[in-house]
């Protein structure tokens, strides 16, 4: 049989991106040299990702990419920008005592920050040995996977526009590409203009709450740094307390925007359209708003009351209103579409209270988000489904099919949420049960929570879990396998698991 895949094609391509983002290393490099620190990091950096990828470049013979060189392209383009976003933190590390300033440490934060996981491989104490342009390096990698870098590739370079429509679908979060327009590289543009207009709103709002003396400590720097992280909810923060180091007022102000960012970005088109009923009346998003109020409200009642023993809630004022309804909003509107930031330590709240937040971080955001997890709009199907299969046990002779808004969803869409889900859970089971074998092996002291927290923080793109890799911990002290384990998990969960799976197949490499 002959192989199908034409595989310098995709790694062509995958040097374009590799290229492209030299581009993106210029922002550090303007950091660096206005605070004067680490500017030759990001010099060599920048001369090393060209290199590579202009040798890489030389391997096209042929424009037109299939749909399984797509795949291929998106796998590999993601694997590649988190081992050449590894450089810089290899670099500025070498001859520290910083953790990142080994390979396997540096590639686990790259991988994170590009799928916007916001797990670290860092230590508290070691964010102030770092410069100001690693660390906003750091969090820009947060925001250039946010709404996708394919995306973005397909936004500015022809090249990539013609093959656009098969890309997108296999970068972008959920079971179904949404046109906005009947061109696939306008609808990209689109979608990265709300992004980016959303983040330009979001640093002038926190820029406004510094000048009115409201938030003393958010500054440009942490303004644009926070920019970067929350609308690809990503959780990444220059400061070692996350949104805890700032004041209430902040912490407010973030909630809306991390609720924006778990929405399916192709609803704002219909704003822009005028199109306000049917932007009210989408069934995801009514879902995905609900979800969060109904879990905030069930965790707010544990923290006002003190009820979830035992009652060590770290950052909670038990009985009072503001606060513990501020820490259960913020916690729930943060781990349900995975962004990961805290405004308190609940690795320290009651096994009742993680419970419930373990429950959101199954949940995960809108499908067209930049949040992770399953997607509300598959949980909505497989109920949907699984009601069906009830009816119809009932009423054998019944067709009944599965509705969402009003809508008839396709058979094969209902088949392949089925699948995903599955794929998913077992993805997820398999690896809890690998990161517990490995801290056995190395005896790292780990608990079923921690290991599963673990498991699903990683392959949901949530970032924190619970015990010592609560929202202020890290994930450092797992041996490297287990930290490999971890890169493959986030790769895998940012790209919605099949695109990376089905290339383990032989079927998509041979006629």
């Amino acid at each position: 049989m002959a192989v199908r895949v034409n595989w310098r094609q995709s790694v062509a391509f995958t040097g374009t991106v590799i290229k492209y983002l030299a581009v993106a290393m210029l922002v550090p490099l303007a950091v660096s040299l206005l605070y004067g620190e680490d500017t030759v990091t990001f010099l060599v950096a920048i001369g090393i990702t060209v290199a590579v990828g202009v040798a890489l470049e030389q391997l096209n013979d042929d424009p037109d990419l299939g749909a399984r060189e797509a795949l291929l392209l998106v796998a590999l383009a993601w694997g590649a920008v988190a081992v050449v976003g590894a450089i810089p933190y290899v670099i500025a590390g070498y001859g520290t005592d910083s953790a990142l300033r080994l390979p396997v440490n540096a590639l686990f934060e790259s991988m994170s920050g590009f799928t916007t996981t916001g797990a670290t491989a860092t230590e508290e104490i070691s964010f102030e040995q770092h410069s100001h342009a690693l660390l906003m390096w750091r969090q820009l990698s947060q925001w250039l996977g946010g709404m996708g870098i394919i995306v973005l590739m397909v936004a500015i370079l022809p090249e990539a526009a013609v093959n656009g429509a098969q890309l997108i679908e296999s970068e972008a979060p959920g079971p179904e590409l949404q046109k906005l327009t009947p061109k696939i590289a306008e609808t990209a543009r689109l979608l990265w203009l709300f992004y980016i207009g959303f983040t330009v709103l979001y640093v002038a709002i926190l820029l406004a709450l510094h000048y009115a003396g409201m938030a003393p400590d958010m500054n440009a720097y942490n303004a644009i740094a926070h920019g970067f992280t929350t609308l690809p909810t990503g959780g990444f923060s220059p400061q070692a307390d996350s949104i805890a180091a700032f004041s209430p007022a902040v912490q407010w102000v973030v909630i809306p925007f991390m609720l924006v960012a778990g929405m399916n970005f192709a609803l704002f088109y219909l704003l822009l359209q005028d199109d306000y009923a049917e932007f009210l009346q989408d069934r995801e998003l009514q879902a995905y708003l609900g979800a969060n109020a109904g879990v905030a409200v069930i965790l707010w009642g544990f923290l006002f009351t003190g009820s979830a023993p035992p009652l060590e809630l770290g950052g909670v004022t038990e009985g009072v209103l503001e606060n513990s309804l501020r820490q259960a909003t913020f916690q729930v509107a943060s781990l349900l579409n995975s962004t990961g930031y805290a405004t308190s330590n609940f690795a320290e709240w009651g096994t009742t209270a993680q419970g419930v937040l373990l429950f959101a971080m199954f949940i995960g955001g809108s499908a067209g988000s930049t949040g992770g997890g399953v997607k509300i709009v598959r949980w909505l199907v497989v109920f949907k489904g699984i009601r069906r299969q009830l009816f119809t046990t009932v009423h054998p002779e019944s067709v009944k099919p599965v509705r969402l808004g009003g809508h008839v969803i396709d058979e094969d869409v209902v088949s392949a949420v089925y699948g995903f889900t599955l794929l998913y859970l077992l993805t997820f089971g398999v690896a809890t049960v690998l990161i517990m074998l490995d801290a056995g092996r190395v005896g790292l002291e780990m608990t079923v929570l921690e290991a599963t927290s673990a498991s699903l923080a990683t392959l949901g793109n949530i970032g924190p879990g619970f015990g010592f890799l609560g929202p202020f911990g890290s994930y450092v002290e797992f041996p490297a396998t287990s930290k490999l384990l971890m890169v493959f998990l986030m790769w895998i969960g940012r790209l919605e698991i099949i695109p990376v799976f089905v290339m383990f197949t032989g079927a998509f490499w041979k006629d």
